[in-house]
Formats: structure tokens, C-alpha cells, sequence
């Protein structure tokens, strides 16, 4: 294994494995599930990880998988390797089970291959069969009992048996009618000794019922006997019963005999069902935790977006607390990141949520982040978190740890991922710093990915001079000094450590006299750093909210733009309609012109020809109309508006100097009597009053009569008397 068990235990592995192993439904599938290790093959760990995805989805659409439980096979396919060897009838029933249970499930997947073609994949070569389930249930049925007909010899025994049982009730009956007459017997009158029945006779009676004696009460007044009567057909029941025995064991190493060709398959069907088995633990687990399954590159790149940390995470939801996720980022530009600041600040538990992410995701199991994010492949993953003294082979943590530095310059390559917490720590912070940054080197030299947790200068001085490699910092709030749990990249962390121990009550003369005693570069190095977060934190709340205004502004932009879409098609919509009316009135008043000079003339012919030549006059506007329109539709849409736009305004400059110049009717009081001829102000056609009523007239047009308010009448009659 490439992963060493160090790291598995570093990184709390065992304990997620642990919470999984209690959703699998199997004793089977849950060893499966405690003993699962990261995969060293690539292919293997995607074919793995897409399997939990496919049965994740399941939980919510239609097509869920069926049960899989099963009981374990194990003892049966071991026996059915012995020669004359005979299962037991439970064993018998666990492998018809298990037959039904995974022909169902071969036939589901097979069914529904397009929702689950990962699943169905590996289980595609196992054969379907019903023979072993049905040659079980002829044997045995749904009771656990050899059916009667399980062979010709077996029914003719039970049938005898059956006969001899029949005739044993008979025959005590009557022995038991004849001494209760007689009053041999007891109140009890009978019972039931070595499962037979048996009289229960007055013990001074005993010599006087003929029979064998099966024991008597405590008191001794009661004894027990079997009537003569009855013992010759019971001593025939037992010598069927031994022969019903051996008969049933013939049948049962028969049909073992029959299922030893099967080993193999019964095999695959178990290891099929285990598997099965883990991909349902892992699917609740991802269930429990939010996981996902992120894009897996090929690019040695790792992007984990709102990655959780599970154990922190279950632990928290079971507390109602709140977990905060982390954004981690390695790629080939940023192969190392320096994570510097204050303990307490999250350092450790980001570190780890990378390290045992990808644990899982390398064992199978989906990770709990954003679905942006993005994975690959480690061969190796080492770690060095923790003191990890060892008090038996007398190393102290310096020791340890260089002894771990040792095996990590052995085993370090470009496909590796290391994660240490405190590098350098243990020894004098000068010698040890130094050494920590040659080892460093060493792994960035080789290629290396990693994340490192530290308080040496030395290292951020050294992430800052490297161009693959990166400074980063857990955010802390610059007032109250409580941690935010967000990690920024591209600056070092400051420790805090003099604004942190006055946070905490350390007298301030103290703190000065500390400050006096170290070198003033390495203060000022520090408080420099410090007062970089602090501006940090205030640019990414700044930037926080001018994103949060900027959106604003785009949301409302789009409706202002949406608004005036709006009116601008209501414009041109106002605008069409007032063309159309107004050549409707244009039209009205020439066919009113026409009607007018056919009242005064009454020809139809010169009528026909002005109403002729006013429809070909439409029809030729409509022409040009027509091709004027098919020109529009080539221009441009933001012209055609700005146009309609523009008419729109002339046409209400045109409407406002039309009020100014036109010349208003004067309005004069005429008295109007029957029979004067009128007509509209506005208007040519003359008619007569037939009759007046409320101010309002019943005017005469000859062809027709139509009813109009005096006050738009004018008279024609006195303007003829003048002429």
C-alpha cells in the first residue's frame, strides 16, 4: 500500500470508516466497510466513486434499487468444498435467499442500465439463474421443513408414520376408556412423558394396568405408563422415524452433492452483494455528510470549493453548531501553500479536511464540497501531525519527526501529497527553522504537493521568493481576535502572540519587557504582517459590499432597460393606431364629399367613378405601403425605434401647433324650427329637421335620419335666402 497506516491514522480515517460501517445493512458489508483502503489504481477509484453516485441517486427518483440483504454464505461455500459433506437445512434456505435476492438485483440493473451502468457493469457476467433457488424450494419449503415429496421413499414413510400415529391415538383411547371405568386413573387422567402419551395411574394401581412404566410424580402417587396396548405400534413409529432420518439425509447430501458445481457462483453472488452492500453505507454516508461527487481531472490539479471537514461536520449538526467550509486550491502554478497565524485559528483542521478528503475520495467515498470543485489522483499521501512521542523506542518529538522527514525525502515524488502541522518544530527555533527550509526546498525541488502549518519567519520568507509556492492565512477578526475560519491566500499570518496574550489578561508591563528582549526587526516583521490582515479584512468586507451594491445596480439596470422596452413598443403601438385613424377620417370625409355631390346631383354613375378611383388610390398607397415595410424590416432595430421615437414628437409638435393656428368655429345661438335644413359644422351634407326634442334634432338626409345635438347644427336654409 502506498498510503502508509500512519496517515489513515493522522487524519482520523478509521473513524469515518467506523460511522460508515454502521449504515451497511450486512455483518458482511459491514467488515467490508471497516476494512476499506484508499485504491492504488486510478481507474479502479473512479469506477468506485461514479457506483456510490449512481446508488446516491437513487434515493430520489423512481427506479430504487431493491433490498439487498443477505445472510453470510461463508460456512456453506467452505463445506460445499468437502467431499460428502451435508448442509444444514438453515444453510440450504440463506443460499435460496441469497439466489432470489441477487437475481433481482441483476435483473433490475440490467433493466434500468442507462440510470445505473457502472453497477450493472460489474455485475454483468454473473450468471442468472433459478436453478439453485428452485432445486432448494422443492426440497425445502417456507417452513424449513423436507417437503413430503421430496422423493417417492420420504412420502411412503410419512404416509406409514402418519398410519402408525393414527393407530397409537386409537389404541390409547381405549386403554384409556377401559382404566378410567375401572377408576385406575387419576384426576389427570393422562399426560405426556418423552413425547409420548402416557396414563396416569393411582399408584396403588400400578401392578393392575398392563404397560411400561415412564416415571412417576414428585409426591409418588401418580404413576406414569405407556399401555401395553400401545407399545408395539410406538416401538414400529420409532423405526420409521430412524428410517424418515436417514432418508432425509440422503435427500439433504443429495442436493449438496447437486450445489458443489456452484461454488463459484455462490461465491460471486456474495462477493457481489457485499460490494452492494458498501455502495449503500457509502451512499447514506454522502447522504448524511452533503457529498457529492466533484469533476476529476487529469491535470494534477486540486480545487476544493466549500469543502467540510465530515467528522467536524457530523459532530457539529449533532450539536447544532455551526461548521464553516474552506476553499483549497494546489495546481501546478501553487504546488505549495505556508499556512501561518495564531493557534486556534483553523490552521490544523484545514490541513486535515484536505488530507482526509482525499482519503476518502481515494477509498470510494463522495467528500462533502461544492459541486465546482475539482479532483485528482495522489499516489501517495504522507503526513506528520501531532508530537507522536514514542516513550517505547525513547523518541522525543524532534526525533520523531525527523525520523518521519526521512521517509518523506525517500518517498516524495511529483505524485505525492504531504501535509505537516508545525513543520520545524521540537528543536531551537534558529536550527530547526533552518533545517525545516531544506527540507522544504527539497520538496518543492521534487515536485511535491503539500500544505504546511508554521510560526517560522524563515518559511513564509521562502514562500514568498518561490514562485509555486504560497503564503496563506487563517482570517481573524482585527478586533475581537476570534478566528473567522476563511483562508486567504498570497500573505503570511501574523502570530498575534502579543495581542493575543493581552487579549487573554497578561499584564501589559509584561508584554513590554517581552517585546524589549527580541530583536526589533522580527517585532516589526510581525506587527507588519498584522497590520496586512487587518487591512485584508477590511478590503474583503469593502469588497464585500460594493459586490453586494454592484449587483443592485445590474438588477435595477435591467429593469430600467426592460421599462423602456416596454414604452417603447407601447409608442409605436399609440403611434400605428393614431396613423390609422387618421387616415380613416381622411377617407370618411372623401366618401362624405362623394355622398354629398350624389345628394345634390343624384347621378350614380359620377358615384361609382369617385368611389372607384378612391379605392385604387388606397390600393396604391397600400402597394407602396406594402414595399416601404419589407424596406423597415432590413433596418436595424434600434434605428425603427429611434424613428418612431422621433415621429412621435413631431406628431405631438404638429397636434400643439395645430391648436395654436386652427381656427376655432364661432358658435352662434340659432333658434331651429321644423323643417329648416341643417347641416354638421364640420360637415357638407345637408338635411332637414323633421322634428326637435330636449335639445336635440331629428335631422332628414333623404336616405336616412339620424339624431344630433342642436349645438353642432349650423343653418343652411337662411345662408340660401341671402343668396
Amino acid at each position: 500500500m502506498k498510503i502508509p497506516k500512519k496517515a489513515l491514522s493522522d487524519l482520523e480515517f478509521t473513524t469515518v470508516l467506523e460511522q460508515l460501517s454502521q449504515l451497511a445493512i450486512t455483518v458482511l458489508g459491514k467488515e467490508a466497510c471497516i476494512n476499506m483502503l484508499p485504491y492504488e489504481n486510478k481507474e479502479e477509484m473512479i469506477l468506485q466513486l461514479n457506483s456510490v453516485s449512481e446508488f446516491t441517486s437513487s434515493f430520489d427518483n423512481e427506479n430504487r434499487i431493491p433490498n439487498h440483504g443477505f445472510d453470510d454464505l461463508s460456512v456453506e461455500i467452505n463445506l460445499l468444498k468437502i467431499e460428502n459433506s451435508v448442509l444444514e437445512i438453515e444453510g440450504f434456505r440463506r443460499i435460496a435467499s441469497a439466489s432470489d435476492t441477487i437475481n433481482t438485483l441483476l435483473k433490475f440493473f440490467k433493466k434500468f442500465k442507462e440510470y445505473y451502468p457502472k453497477i450493472y457493469s460489474q455485475g454483468s457476467e454473473i450468471e442468472i439463474t433459478k436453478e439453485l433457488a428452485n432445486s432448494i424450494k422443492n426440497v425445502i419449503d417456507r417452513f424449513g421443513e423436507v417437503r413430503n415429496d421430496a422423493s417417492p421413499e420420504l412420502h411412503q414413510i410419512r404416509k406409514r408414520i402418519q398410519s402408525v400415529r393414527s393407530k397409537i391415538g386409537q389404541s390409547f383411547q381405549r386403554a384409556l376408556s377401559q382404566y378410567s371405568t375401572a377408576d385406575y386413573l387419576d384426576d389427570i387422567k393422562e399426560s405426556v412423558v418423552e413425547n409420548c402419551r402416557v396414563l396416569a395411574v393411582k399408584a396403588m394401581y400400578r401392578r393392575k394396568v398392563k404397560g411400561a412404566i415412564m416415571g412417576s410424580s414428585r409426591t409418588g402417587s401418580i404413576v406414569y405408563v405407556e399401555p401395553e396396548i400401545t407399545l408395539q405400534h410406538t416401538r414400529e413409529l420409532n423405526n420409521l422415524q430412524f428410517e424418515e432420518t436417514d432418508e432425509i439425509k440422503r435427500i439433504l447430501l443429495q442436493l449438496t452433492q447437486f450445489l458443489q458445481p456452484y461454488r463459484s457462483l455462490l461465491i460471486a453472488y456474495q462477493d457481489y452483494l457485499i460490494l452492494i452492500d458498501s455502495y449503500y453505507a457509502r451512499a447514506k454516508y454522502a447522504e448524511k455528510t452533503n457529498s457529492i461527487l466533484p469533476k476529476i481531472n487529469s491535470n494534477r490539479e486540486l480545487c476544493l470549493v466549500k469543502a467540510y471537514h465530515p467528522l467536524l461536520y457530523l459532530s457539529n449538526k449533532l450539536e447544532s453548531k455551526t461548521t464553516y467550509p474552506q476553499d483549497i486550491t494546489l495546481k501546478k502554478e501553487q504546488r505549495i501553500i505556508i499556512i501561518s497565524g495564531p493557534n486556534a485559528g483553523g490552521k490544523s483542521i484545514t490541513l486535515k479536511t484536505l488530507g482526509l478528503l482525499q482519503l476518502m475520495l481515494q477509498t470510494g467515498i463522495l467528500i462533502p464540497v461544492h459541486e465546482q470543485s475539482t479532483v485528482c489522483f495522489f499516489d501517495r499521501i504522507l503526513t506528520d501531525i501531532g508530537d507522536n512521542q514514542s516513550i517505547e523506542n525513547h523518541l522525543s518529538t524532534y526525533s520523531y519527526r525527523l525520523k518521519n522527514m526521512k521517509y518523506f525525502i525517500r518517498k516524495c515524488n511529483k505524485n505525492t501529497l504531504f501535509l505537516i502541522d508545525e513543520f520545524g518544530t521540537g528543536s531551537d527555533p534558529e536550527l530547526g527553522g533552518a533545517l525545516a527550509e531544506s527540507f522544504l526546498e527539497e520538496f518543492y525541488n521534487r515536485e511535491a504537493y503539500g500544505i504546511i502549518t508554521t510560526h517560522y519567519s524563515n518559511l513564509k520568507v521562502l514562500a514568498n521568493e518561490l514562485p509555486k509556492m504560497s503564503n496563506a492565512n487563517m482570517q481573524f477578526d482585527n478586533k475581537t481576535l476570534e478566528p473567522i475560519f476563511n483562508l486567504i491566500l498570497g500573505e503570511a499570518g501574523s502570530s498575534f502572540t502579543f495581542e493575543v496574550a493581552q487579549k487573554n489578561g497578561i499584564p501589559y508591563s509584561l508584554i513590554n519587557r517581552a517585546k524589549k528582549k527580541i530583536e526589533r526587526g522580527k517585532v516589526r516583521f510581525d506587527a507588519t504582517i498584522a497590520k496586512l490582515q487587518k487591512e485584508r479584512s477590511q478590503m474583503t468586507k469593502t469588497g464585500k459590499s460594493l459586490r453586494e451594491l454592484e449587483s443592485k445596480a445590474i438588477e435595477e439596470n435591467q429593469r430600467l432597460e426592460f421599462l423602456n422596452k416596454k414604452i417603447k413598443e407601447k409608442l409605436i403601438g399609440y403611434q400605428e393606431l393614431f396613423d390609422h385613424n387618421q387616415r380613416m377620417i381622411v377617407l370618411g370625409n372623401k366618401i362624405n364629399d362623394a355622398a354629398y355631390r350624389y345628394f345634390e346631383n343624384g347621378k350614380k354613375r359620377p358615384l361609382i367613378a369617385d368611389l372607384l378611383r378612391l379605392v385604387e388610390s388606397e390600393n396604391s398607397k397600400r402597394k407602396k405601403k406594402s414595399a416601404a415595410v419589407k424596406k423597415k424590416e432590413k433596418a436595424s432595430k434600434e434605428r425603427a425605434n429611434q424613428e418612431a421615437t422621433n415621429a412621435l414628437v413631431g406628431i405631438r409638435k404638429e397636434k400643439r401647433e395645430n391648436k395654436k393656428v386652427a381656427p376655432q368655429p364661432i358658435k352662434l345661438k340659432i333658434d331651429f324650427n321644423i323643417g329648416d335644413q341643417v347641416r354638421l359644422f364640420d360637415g357638407k351634407a345637408v338635411g332637414t329637421i323633421d322634428s326637435i326634442e330636449k335639445e336635440k334634432a331629428i335631422v332628414n338626409y333623404g336616405m336616412f335620419t339620424t339624431q344630433i345635438r342642436l349645438e353642432a347644427l349650423d343653418l343652411v336654409q337662411a345662408m340660401k335666402q341671402k343668396k
